[in-house]
């Protein structure tokens, strides 16, 4: 068998019989599995394995499967952990596959199939035939990736529904345990205590919904779970309210807080699998009049972090951050209130000028994704990590680029600002409406306006709209009285006939909200001598931004007109971000 092996992949993949031989003997030597030392090793890649080893067993090899429906029967008599132990997975597709794109043959609409991803898995394949009570079935070879997809989401979609589990726990929550070790994966854990089972679903569902927060509130007689999707709370599961105590125990004990104080408010974190996402979750709770309230926000560390082109800037703004993010020197500043997406931004910028030849240094609170090359700070009150204090050692490490995740006080504004006048490129953000309200915090917090006009080179104002939902959005032609209330933009009336707007209708894609996804407006303020000249004999917000917008700047209220012309959002979405 091994000689066959070596001769298809010397003969397709031109792999040396020399080489073969050293993994061989390497593998006996360590114990190793052949077919993954191979792999590991960049002789061949997976498909190159697969697509011998369907020469050498004469199986059938399907590089890459994507079922939207097939039987999920198997999952109330295999155990997840099995199949993912063996990487294999039997289905009953509901309608015909192609084999590969150059083959005629199909998997035929019901017929018993095995997928497997290492084919000399005898015994467990007869193993599940036995429990399963087929007679027969294809044996498919395909990817690791692709079979575990299909358990992740078999196993997924065959759970209880949270209103399910509620419903099951029956009684005045007595008798109900809650268990303190929790399991890596959330699909793998096979507790029966209904609360772990309860908690896990609600953390599982929100992430397949694509939620950014949990929020678990009490009230007098009732107790609410809700969670946030693209910027908007929607009601998940009204539990009964002597769950209340248990749930939220629950929480606590995952997050390793102290579960016998009530009284305080108090911060946790914790991390869970979900298939082959990984998810950070930081909690919080307070004390309120009917119990503890607590806000879980999900963090998906699986997601690729954005680059500036995918944020929604137009080309000419594009073009502007990219000239103002490569300057030597000076502090450049993003606003907004929480969850606009300056976190995301600042990431994106780091990401676009991170190079060996530059020294990257940030502190943050948290750190929230890991970038390669840049050295992360995290803010730890604990043992007395401030900004401020992480900052005064920042600057001592020879950086280039500093990122402050936030000016909160005076101290970490002056060094912030003294490290901008020294030759260092800033980045940091502010809690902010807009982009000149900015100049008005620093001013506030105690930063004197000449220092300001010195050292800000730019303010990026943000907020996230919602966008409409390309299945479902349908065309309207605005009234005179609309056209007329959104002010004087350019491009709002049209020459060639009535302009044609969109608005949110709801389909099962976008869970009838009529919105899926989000996108950013932006205003970015450039500080040119005018603004500085300005800054120095007045700190007014309006004043500031009156001769911004006078020097051309667009607003977010524009950018975002802009984005309805364009078909991308609504009237009413935009109202809602800028609060006009």
């Amino acid at each position: 068998m091994f000689k066959r092996l070596s001769q298809i992949l010397n003969q397709e993949f031109d792999v040396s019989e020399d080489a073969f031989k050293d993994i061989r003997q390497t593998c006996l030597e360590q114990n190793a599995i052949l077919s993954e030392m191979l792999v590991k090793k960049k002789l061949v890649t997976e498909s190159q394995l697969l697509e011998a080893f369907s020469k050498l067993y004469q199986m059938p090899f399907l590089p890459k499967v994507t079922l939207d429906e097939f039987s999920t029967e198997f999952t109330q008599k295999l155990s997840i952990q099995f199949l993912k132990k063996y990487v294999m997975v039997p289905i009953k597709n509901m309608e015909k596959v192609p084999m590969t794109a150059a083959q005629d043959e199909t998997i035929e609409a019901g017929r018993a199939v095995i997928l497997l991803n290492n084919p000399t898995v005898f015994q467990p394949v007869d193993d599940m035939l036995k429990i399963l009570q087929w007679d027969d079935a294809t044996l498919v070879l395909s990817t690791r990736e692709s079979i575990l997809s299909l358990i992740n989401s078999a196993y997924d979609s065959s759970r209880d529904t949270a209103q399910q589990l509620v419903a099951d726990m029956e009684g005045d929550g007595n008798d109900i345990i809650s268990e303190i070790e929790e399991t890596a994966d959330l699909l793998d854990d096979t507790s029966d205590a209904p609360i772990i089972k309860l908690v896990n679903h609600i953390i599982s569902q929100s992430v397949k919904s694509g939620a950014s927060d949990i929020h678990i509130e009490p009230y007098q007689n009732s107790f609410k779970v809700r969670y946030r999707v693209d910027g908007i709370l929607y009601d998940l599961l009204s539990p009964p309210k002597w769950m209340q105590s248990s749930l939220i125990s629950r929480i606590k004990v995952m997050s390793k807080m102290n579960i016998a104080e009530k009284r305080l408010p108090q911060d946790g974190r914790f991390d869970v699998k979900i298939g082959d996402q990984s998810i950070d979750i930081r909690v919080s709770t307070i004390p309120i009049t009917y119990g503890e309230r607590i806000v879980l926000r999900l963090l998906n560390k699986s997601s690729t972090l954005l680059r500036l082109p995918d944020l929604g800037l137009k080309d000419e703004k594009l073009k502007l951050i990219e000239s103002l993010i490569h300057l030597s020197h000076g502090i450049i500043l993003v606003t907004g209130p929480t969850g606009s997406g300056k976190t995301t931004t600042l990431y994106a910028i780091l990401s676009q000028i991170n190079s060996p030849d530059i020294n990257i240094i940030t502190i943050e609170d948290p750190v929230e994704y890991q970038l390669k090359g840049i050295g992360q700070i995290q803010v730890n009150s604990k043992i007395d990590l401030t900004f401020s204090r992480g900052l005064r050692s920042i600057v001592r490490q020879d950086p280039d680029v500093i990122l402050i995740g936030e000016m909160r006080d005076q101290e970490t504004a002056d060094i912030g600002v003294q490290s901008a006048l020294t030759g260092h490129l800033v980045f940091s953000t502010l809690h902010t409406n807009d982009s000149a309200s900015a100049i008005t915090r620093l001013v506030d917090i105690g930063v004197e306006p000449f220092l300001i006009s010195s050292s800000v080179i730019a303010v990026i104002a943000q907020r996230l709209l919602r966008v409409l939902c390309s299945d479902c959005k349908e065309p309207y032609h605005p009234d005179a009285e609309t056209l007329q209330q959104l002010g004087n933009i350019k491009g709002a009336a049209s020459a060639d006939g009535p302009v044609t707007f969109y608005r949110a209708k709801g389909c099962p894609r976008c869970f009838g909200s009529g919105y899926k996804g989000r996108l950013g407006i932006y205003e970015i303020m450039v500080l040119n001598e005018s603004l500085q000249s300005m800054i120095l004999k007045s700190h007014d917000s309006h004043q500031i931004k009156k001769e911004a917008v006078s020097q051309g700047m667009t607003t977010l209220y524009d950018d975002g007109i802009q984005k309805v012309l364009e078909g991308i959002t609504t009237i009413e979405e935009v109202l809602r971000v800028t609060q006009t």
